[in-house]
């Protein structure tokens, strides 16, 4: 996948081939990292040494800690997004029940998401807060729209508004991974399954 001008890269991308590979060969060992233990280390030296590059190196494409983490998790989503052999999600409820069973597969990437989520809500993390409200907007536009499809198939009800529904559905799918990272116990995928069946047709 690319970036267009509504979605910049976040730090610098390099300017030549040389560059973009290192910058995506930095995310991937990163992602391997971070995968194992969530936003690990409290600054951009902690981090460079955790993943084996130099200081220098990442500063050559990230200006801060905020960045580079918000990078690592794009990137990371980016990859599972662009997956052939995923299973493809049948509904709007399926969309965020496959991405959740597929968080849930590498903890650490999960501890990272929340912590940013949090951290954008923090003064002075503008980039975060960007990054999160698009993020967001963007997902609950694209559910809603599957919500109004299923609707005109007739196998959602008709009287939700599927905005609201896809509002709720993202924050089912937040909540129950924070749940889950405190009790693992918990089953993402049967939880949020029951949405479906509150959405279905009531049988006359």
């Amino acid at each position: 996948m690319t970036h267009d001008d509504a979605n910049p890269v976040i730090g610098r991308a390099g300017s030549y081939a040389k560059g973009v590979a290192r910058r995506q060969e930095i995310l991937d060992r990163a992602i391997e990292v971070f995968a194992q233990r969530g936003g690990y280390g409290t600054s951009l030296r902690s981090i460079a040494q955790a993943i084996g590059v130099s200081h220098a190196a990442l500063l050559h494409y990230f200006d801060s800690r905020e960045q580079l983490l918000l990078a690592v998790y794009e990137h990371a989503e980016l990859i599972r997004n662009s997956d052939q052999a995923a299973p493809q999600p049948k509904s709007a409820v399926d969309v965020m029940t496959l991405a959740a069973t597929a968080n849930v597969r590498v903890p650490g990437l999960v501890v990272l998401y929340t912590t940013l989520v949090a951290a954008a809500l923090e003064a002075g993390n503008a980039t975060s807060r960007a990054y999160f409200t698009e993020r967001f907007d963007r997902v609950r536009r694209g559910l809603a729209d599957r919500l109004r499809a299923e609707q005109a198939r007739g196998v959602i009800r008709q009287d939700v508004d599927p905005e609201q529904i896809a509002a709720l559905i993202v924050a089912a799918s937040d909540g129950l991974q924070i749940q889950w990272l405190l009790e693992p116990s918990v089953n993402l995928q049967q939880i949020l399954g029951a949405l479906e069946t509150l959405l279905r047709p009531p049988v006359d």
